[in-house]
């Protein structure tokens, strides 16, 4: 069984979060053994409900270049406000969504 992690997630910053491994270029892009940041949960799976994997590997390939994006930032600001320990449910966008339904 692996150990849980609790600590700060690199994106939103909350403390006291249990951490996932983010791929910054996502291992099906040849990131594999490139870098990685520690993310809470909610933050991790809102990535990938936002972005597609392509789209992390050509320009969200960093933490400062997703908190800069315009998607995130509206998340970041929300989740600051809710308690670490809370699971938040994840919906993807509209543009996934629709890119995933093609397939």
């Amino acid at each position: 069984m692996k150990k849980q992690r609790v600590g700060t997630c690199e994106l939103c910053e909350r403390d006291n979060v249990q951490l996932t491994v983010h791929h910054l270029t996502p291992r099906e892009e040849g990131g594999a053994h490139l870098e990685k940041a520690l993310l809470c949960i909610p933050c991790h799976k809102q990535i990938h409900a936002l972005y597609t994997n392509v789209e992390l590997a050509i320009r969200l390939d960093t933490i400062p270049r997703l908190k800069d994006d315009e998607q995130i930032k509206k998340y970041i600001k929300w989740i600051r406000k809710q308690p670490s320990q809370t699971l938040i449910k994840t919906k993807k966008s509209k543009e996934k969504r629709s890119k995933s339904s093609r397939f």
